[in-house]
């Protein structure tokens, strides 16, 4: 049984500090495309926290990169902890929401304890048993976690084996499934290491 909780201020003021120094790290690089200076050009988001995040919704500024030299002005998001993907809650909702829909069996439940529809919460977990288990961290994961991950309790058989208080171990998967959250740094995982 996952029961949910409220995260806070403190958590996502942790997340935030993350998503920072990954940024300023990843700024530090020239830009993969023509070599020119990386520059922050930050875009708003409005996430949503539902019933558990609701603090997450604050921090609404999604870091990014922009290359400075004239004829290029690539983007380069760099990973994120808060968000995942273009998903519209934040990761962590996403991660928790997922863990409490797979271990209670009434929508009406899922629901008031929360705020997320019961519909989004399916549509998350045949994301964790499909796209996910094909995707790079997942792969990674799996070779280091010994026994096997059991793909259908997925999220809730990776917060189980991460060690810690409920919110380190959402912490920490974030942390690894950061490299999924763009498309536009490939090999941002390194950054992501590189800080935690």
């Amino acid at each position: 049984m996952f029961d949910p909780f409220e995260m806070g201020i403190e958590f996502f003021e942790g997340l935030m500090a993350i998503d920072e120094a990954i940024v300023e790290r990843a700024a530090k690089e020239p830009c993969r495309d023509c070599g020119g200076p990386l520059y922050r050009g930050d875009h708003p988001r409005k996430p949503r926290g539902g019933l558990l995040g609701r603090a997450g919704e604050a921090f609404g500024r999604r870091f990014n990169l922009c290359c400075g030299r004239e004829g290029c002005r690539r983007r380069a998001m760099p990973p994120s902890v808060r968000f995942l993907g273009r998903r519209v809650y934040v990761g962590a909702v996403v991660v928790v929401a997922s863990a409490f829909a797979l271990t209670t069996i009434a929508a009406s439940a899922i629901v008031r304890s929360t705020g997320v529809p019961a519909r989004t919460t399916r549509r998350w977990l045949r994301w964790w048993r499909g796209p996910f288990t094909t995707s790079r961290p997942f792969v990674e994961l799996s070779a280091r976690l010994v026994p096997a991950l059991d793909r259908r309790r997925l999220p809730v058989s990776l917060l189980e084996r991460l060690a810690g208080e409920r919110s380190a171990a959402v912490a920490k998967l974030l942390a690894w499934l950061a490299p999924i959250t763009t498309t536009s740094s490939p090999d941002g995982s390194r950054w992501v290491r590189a800080v935690m």
